[in-house]
């Protein structure tokens, strides 16, 4: 008989999910993807703006994990992965770009001879730093913030000029309100023995530096080819426009309902996969896992939008060196980041020639107004905020705005304890799984890792002789 999976999401992690169970279980399972939109890749997605196919989201993966690169080899991609043409990037503090540091972690510094040659810290914050060395070790019992335990090693300077700019760009958060444990685990762990921030944080990033020859990589052509090219070498059948509505236990697996009113569908399966962000995970085990339910419930978003702008090289006198600039939430400034996009990458600046595309991100969570904007007010906005860091610009001569609404999951202060008991809670229930975003990390490889884990979860279930019950089950209508 023939086993059946069905994926719940066709994100990044859904559709590694799918990959990964066609990996163990064969060419005879089958493996049912269900989307509610009417597209696969989550926040990995590109579409054209001036006639220019440019990334939506998700620009690079990084390279310093193994996930995601291993991935890009089985589907076949070896070929297309392409590394930045530049590096290093600026904070906008002070109406005026400041050279940021290279050697950090997340914004700590790791390297105190280069971060005193620049000018984001002044001086008495530069002088507090050395004191790290030789100050006891913070005793830290629990979960912290990031902010509160950097703050209460190397000052609120550095947390408000460094950190908190680079958090922002990684998870649209604050710095006081995000989990050490949770957004930098590496860092959490060492710090527990290390009395020295400065030192647990230069020896994480020397370990990230031996590892791979540059921290990120994309794709030439755009990631947003990346979910297409899963799909194809995975075979599953991938159902867009498909909203899983329930799920609840059935005699031999699990049963799904597919849509709602007379055209609902029912569907069997032996096993799932919950790969929707937390807050549809949530609505969906209501009833079959009601403790994992109210856990995933308490997991927010932040909803960011992208602004793109493909402008005239001719009318682009300089860019500032290196990739784009950061902006402190201290700033007050609508855009919260910028990417030099035809810098960074070859293949894209390639493909513009004689143009040049620069990519704002707006939205951090809690400030939701300037999110409010119409998409005309949003590019007017960040277009003047930009040329005010960068200098004149030109007339823009294409803009696209890309809204993500509750696009990035807030690792709160305890979020590895409220993953622990969602994954405490569907373990007691045979046959089902989760991963994403909202779990152990919102970038490319830790999608990925999320999903390799529920398919170990998954494969383990099956062979431990449950028959399998779809072969004996079709699908059908439910009567509204």
């Amino acid at each position: 008989m023939t086993v059946h999976v069905v994926v719940v999401g066709a994100g990044v992690a859904g559709l590694s999910a799918a990959h990964g169970l066609r990996r163990s279980l064969g060419p005879a399972a089958r493996i049912t993807v269900f989307e509610a939109s009417d597209r696969v890749g989550g926040k990995v997605a590109s579409s054209e703006v001036g006639g220019l196919l440019v990334d939506d989201g998700a620009e690079s993966l990084l390279a310093r994990r193994p996930e995601a690169l291993d991935l890009v080899h089985e589907i076949g991609l070896d070929d297309a992965l392409e590394s930045p043409a530049t590096g290093g990037a600026s904070v906008f503090l002070g109406g005026r770009l400041r050279r940021l540091p290279t050697h950090q972690l997340m914004g700590i510094p790791t390297d105190l001879r280069e971060v005193a040659a620049g000018d984001i810290l002044s001086v008495p914050a530069l002088l507090r730093l050395p004191l790290d060395h030789v100050r006891p070790r913070t005793r830290i019992d629990a979960d912290v913030s990031i902010g509160e335990y950097v703050a209460r090693r190397l000052g609120r300077e550095v947390v408000d000029r460094l950190v908190e700019p680079l958090l922002g760009g990684v998870y649209a958060g604050h710095a006081d309100d995000l989990s050490l444990d949770a957004t930098l685990p590496q860092l959490g762990t060492a710090v527990r023995v290390q009395s020295s921030l400065l030192v647990a944080a230069r020896d994480i990033q020397r370990l990230g530096a031996a590892s791979a020859s540059a921290p990120f990589v994309t794709l030439r052509g755009g990631m947003g080819q990346l979910p297409e090219a899963i799909v194809a070498a995975t075979e599953a059948t991938v159902r867009t426009r498909s909203r899983v509505t329930a799920l609840r236990r059935s005699p031999g697996g699990w049963q799904l309902t597919v849509g709602s009113g007379r055209s609902a569908e029912v569907v069997y399966a032996d096993a799932v996969v919950v790969a929707a962000p937390a807050q549809p995970a949530a609505a969906l085990l209501r009833h079959a896992v009601p403790a994992a339910a109210a856990e995933l419930g308490r997991i927010d978003y932040a909803s960011v939008a992208l602004v793109t702008y493909l402008i005239p090289r001719a009318s682009v006198r300089r860019l500032p060196p290196g990739s784009g600039f950061l902006v402190p939430p201290s700033e007050s400034r609508v855009v919260k980041a910028a990417t030099f996009s035809t810098a960074k990458w070859a293949w894209l600046a390639s493909a513009a020639r004689d143009q040049v595309v620069i990519r704002c991100s707006v939205g951090r969570f809690g400030e939701t107004h300037d999110l409010e904007r119409s998409d005309a007010d949003l590019a007017w906005i960040a277009f003047q905020e930009l040329e005010a860091a960068v200098g004149p610009l030109g007339e823009p001569t294409a803009t696209r705005v890309t809204r993500w609404d509750e696009a990035l999951p807030q690792y709160r202060v305890g979020h590895l304890a409220t993953v622990a008991r969602i994954r405490s809670a569907v373990s007691r229930h045979t046959g089902l799984a989760v991963c994403g975003a909202a779990y152990d990390g919102v970038g490319i490889p830790a999608c990925i890792s999320s999903a390799d884990a529920a398919v170990i979860t998954i494969t383990r279930a099956l062979a431990a002789g449950r028959p399998p019950s779809s072969a004996t089950r079709s699908r059908g209508r439910m009567d509204a």
